[in-house]
This record gives structure tokens, sequence and C-alpha cells, in this order.
């Protein structure tokens, strides 16, 4: 099995590392001016412990690879890229292509799954950083990160095993899960805070506000009759596993902003519990409010903490 990673930034990135490092055959999709940085420099890979240049094969493209039987895609982009890079890769390898959703959100795979035979979903657990060209960086260890996979919309098959398997290998968690929805959207509830974290400075207010932006997305999955994993089944899943040892800056939100790339993944987000809310006819004003305050900042590319949560709380009524 060759694994594709397309979208080789923070998640991607280090995926990519630590397979290529513990003896996967590898090739990277990456853009813009981190792709040139890899392909002249090789990928940067700063973890805990050490730091380390790896010689990863990489393109710009799906199109320059010379596409084989047996390679599984794994698509790593920010959901609001996800659209663009399903197209391209469906126009350069067809619709046969095994491609796993390791990315935050629940409408990655509902888009993938338009175009491809065979989809699979990752719940991503890994803390990691991408704000500089060619690096990437692992702020945990010596579990790098938790992979649990399961096909889209739920069971199991050979390639899920495989993949399991070749991330378990490589310094990751990873359960097969015929029920990884579940996980996700237990997962889409903690990102429900990620803007604030871009948004807001740290504070009691920005406590209370992902709090509540948190807590609210869980009433409106309800309402909707949306199965997600409890916080007892997450915190038992977590444990004492992931063990940050290396500081970073923020969570992918936050990356986004300090990068200034003009665009955020709020709206599959915050965005996603503000549809639901709609469609099942409840109220989501806090996860809409700053589904608007994203775009908006997003739009200026403001500086991460450029808001305040203070007044947040008071556009929201609270």
């Amino acid at each position: 099995m060759r694994i594709v990673v397309f979208g080789a930034g923070a998640v991607g990135g280090v995926i990519a590392a630590r397979l290529f490092e513990h003896g996967n055959e590898v090739v990277a999709i990456a853009r813009g001016a981190h792709f040139e940085a890899v392909r002249d420099n090789g990928l940067r890979l700063v973890d805990p412990d050490r730091k380390v240049t790896l010689p990863i094969p990489v393109v710009d493209d799906p199109a320059r690879i010379d596409w084989r039987a047996d390679d599984v895609v794994l698509v790593t982009t920010k959901s609001q890229d996800s659209t663009g890079a399903f197209g391209a890769l469906a126009a350069a390898v067809g619709s046969a292509v095994p491609v796993v959703c390791v990315q935050n959100g629940v409408e990655n795979e509902r888009i993938a799954l338009r175009r491809f035979e065979r989809v699979y979903s990752i719940c991503v657990m890994l803390p990691a950083e991408h704000v500089e060209p060619g690096v990437v960086a692992a702020s945990s260890g010596p579990v790098t990160g938790l992979l649990d996979i399961g096909r889209y919309p739920a069971g199991l098959d050979d390639t899920a095993h495989a993949v399991a398997s070749a991330l378990s290998g490589a310094t990751f968690e990873s359960i097969p899960r015929p029920d990884v929805m579940r996980w996700k959207y237990a997962k889409l509830l903690m990102n429900l805070a990620n803007v604030v974290e871009a948004l807001c400075a740290p504070g009691d207010d920005a406590t209370a506000l992902g709090r509540l932006v948190r807590s609210e997305g869980a009433a409106v999955l309800r309402a909707a009759g949306i199965d997600f994993a409890s916080k007892e089944e997450d915190r038992e899943r977590r444990g004492e596993r992931l063990s940050p040892r290396l500081a970073r800056g923020g969570g992918s939100t936050w990356q986004s902003m300090r990068r200034g790339t003009g665009a955020l993944e709020t709206d599959y987000l915050n965005g996603e519990i503000a549809l639901l809310a709609r469609l099942h006819g409840v109220a989501a004003p806090v996860n809409a409010l700053l589904q608007a305050a994203a775009n908006d900042a997003a739009r200026r590319k403001l500086s991460p903490g450029s808001l305040r949560a203070s007044d947040l709380l008071t556009g929201a009524g609270c």
C-alpha cells in the first residue's frame, strides 16, 4: 500500500512524516511556498525530542502522480478546500481510489462520497502546528496522535484495517471503529471552541464563551437526533495517551488566522451547528454569531486574539 497525503500542512505533514520515518511508501501533495520548500529542502519535522529533515516525495497537483492500484489517499486539507481537492483528485485518478477524510467537521465525507466509491473517516486527535513553509511540528510524544478510522457512513473493511495498522506502526494509535462518525460528532463539539481561541485573547470570558458554544452545539445535535460519543467515552479514549510536550501557538483555526489565509474552517464547524439548527427548527445564536465573526475576521485578515470575548457574549445576548 502506498499512502498519498493530500494536504501536507500541520496534520497532514506530521502524518506523512511519521509514516515515511517508519518505512511506509508516502507521497505528499502540498501547495505554494510550502510545496516549494519541501520539494527543494525536504520536510522538516520538529517533535519534543528532535528535529529531522525527511526527503518525502512531494507534488503540487494530484495529476503529477503516477497512480497505482494499491494507492490510498489521506485527505488532510481544511474543510473549506475539500470540494476543490476532491475535484482535482477525481480528475487525476477516478472514483475507485480509497479516500480517507482526515479532517475536522462532518461534511467532508459527504462531499467525498459524491465522487468516490470508497470513503473512510478518521477522528483526528493530533496536536500539530504548521506556520512556516517546509516545517511541521508534532507536539505530543511518545504517542503523536489518536487517529481512529472507519468506513463512511459506517462499517469496516480490509482497507480500514490496513490504514489503522500503518498508522499504529508509526507512533499513532488507530482503532478501527464501525461507528466512527459518533466520535467525529463528539470531536465536532470540541472544535466549536476553536474559533474562540482564534478570535479572542485567553481569559474568563473566553472560557465562558467556549463552554457556551459547545453546550449549544450539543443541544442542537440532540434536537437533530444525532448520536455522539459521550464526554466519558472521550475521556476514556484519550486518557493520558496524548502528552503535549512541545508548545504551540494554537489550534488549526488559530494557525489559519496566524498565516492570514483569508479563509477559516468555521463554516464547517460552527456553521454545521447553525445549519442543523435551521433544519430542525431550533436556535443556535452563539454558533451563528461566531461563524459570522470568524468570516469577517478572515476577510479582514485580523491577527489572532483581535476581538473581545465579552463583546461577543454581549452580541449573543449573554
